[in-house]
């Protein structure tokens, strides 16, 4: 990859099975016409390609299905594609599912360190971090109890604090701020704008076309798996609002 490219996704493709429940009756049926009784599959990517440049800033958008979060994990490493390419530069962390990377038996201060390895920081980094990620969670009187007893909002908010203190070459959010209380989005957002000026690549996930307006530049439109439009992000919106009203 060009220096200045944070991500290169080339044709990838994703294909999920799904495993469907039978009466006896239709799986009678199926044994006797040598059908298979509760396998189908969907292709939740279909030959999507897209580069990500240093510092860009976008939304990647779509109607439910559409593969954004698919593609986030991908990217992040979650899933393999079954088919094309995802290459990244640099370390690439993000809010993808709420507790994803977090062991619930262990308590939150043992899972900022486990999270913070998963994301690619070293034991030095995390312990020169984790005043500021504790006290960015605002959860300190809970950093020694086990996860299991937290709440979505309690993930949230140390999920984010660890992913912001990784010192993230590219940042994913998908759809997670809507989860915390309003002021602990306010300060999410604060922060998602400081990495913006830090000239770190962002790559959005959001129903709320206003907020992604006014954060990002660049607007990518996913349909049905397939990458619809790539452009400024004023007309990937008007693209997505054209959709809503038909």
């Amino acid at each position: 990859m060009s220096a200045d490219l944070r991500l290169r996704i080339e044709n990838v493709t994703k294909t999920f099975t799904l495993r469907h429940r039978r009466s006896l009756k239709e799986l009678a049926v199926a044994m006797l016409t040598h059908k298979d009784p509760g396998i189908d599959t969907f292709d939740a990517l279909k030959g999507v390609s897209l580069q990500v440049r240093e510092a860009e800033t976008i939304a990647l958008l779509g109607f439910n299905g559409s593969g954004k979060s698919t593609l986030l994990k991908l990217i992040s490493g979650v899933m393999r594609p079954d088919g094309g390419r995802v290459l990244t530069r640099g370390r690439v962390a993000g809010l993808i599912e709420v507790g994803a990377g977090f062991h619930p038996d262990l308590t939150g201060r043992e899972n900022v360190f486990l999270n913070g390895a998963i994301l690619g920081m070293s034991k030095a980094e995390i312990d020169a971090a984790y005043d500021s990620i504790v006290a960015f969670s605002e959860i300190e009187r809970f950093m020694d109890t086990e996860v299991k007893f937290y709440s979505s909002g309690m993930f949230l908010r140390l999920a984010f604090a660890v992913a912001v203190h990784s010192n993230p070459e590219t940042f994913l959010i998908d759809e997670i701020l809507a989860v915390g209380d309003e002021p602990f989005q306010r300060k999410c957002l604060t922060r998602v704008n400081q990495l913006k000026e830090e000239g770190r690549s962002l790559v959005i996930v959001s129903h709320d076309l206003d907020l992604v307006s006014s954060i990002c530049e660049r607007g990518v439109v996913l349909r049905e798996g397939r990458l619809v439009f790539d452009g400024d992000v004023h007309d990937a919106v008007d693209l997505m609002r054209e959709d809503q009203r038909h």
